[in-house]
């Protein structure tokens, strides 16, 4: 069964990998079971043992019959949570169905909606102005930096 986990480390039996990864986790007062991965970062999944996602080694070892064509769902939402009753297998679609796309970007804009998909649109029109203000601020200083390097050798 452990041969079915993508980059999964291949001296881990299922007790060893179970044991690593309750020994990685703490237990949050919501019932989520946060695991700690390779990075320091929190609220992302995380890898361990080898390159394995550390949800679906959970799945596997805490609840077993995984199907590597279907992906591993967090009911609670929390990407680095490996609690086996918050976990769940979906097809693809039924995972992004599920997905509820926030009215506010990243950095706290509001959304506008596409009237041809009538979703919210994948990038603000603030986010990508200032993008392309810093494009242009390159681009420029980039043809300054070039002429002038061309000025200077035209005279030596």
């Amino acid at each position: 069964m452990l041969s079915q986990i993508r980059g999964l480390s291949g001296h881990f039996t299922e007790e060893s990998l179970r044991s690593y990864l309750i020994g990685r986790s703490v237990r949050l007062d919501d019932g989520c079971l946060i695991v700690r991965g390779y990075g320091s970062r929190r609220g992302i999944h995380q890898k361990l043992a080898g390159r394995a996602w550390a949800h679906i080694a959970a799945y596997v070892v805490f609840l077993g019959g995984y199907d590597p064509d279907l992906n591993v769902h967090h009911l609670c939402g929390v990407p680095d949570c490996i609690e086996p009753t918050h976990l769940q297998q979906l097809t693809h679609a039924e995972n992004c169905r599920g997905r509820a796309q926030p009215p506010q970007c990243r950095n706290g804009h509001d959304r506008e909606i596409d009237p041809d998909t009538r979703r919210y649109r994948r990038v603000c029109r603030e986010c990508n102005r200032q993008a392309q203000k810093r494009w242009r601020d390159r681009q420029s200083a980039e043809v300054a930096r070039a002429r002038a390097e061309y000025g200077r050798s035209r005279t030596d």
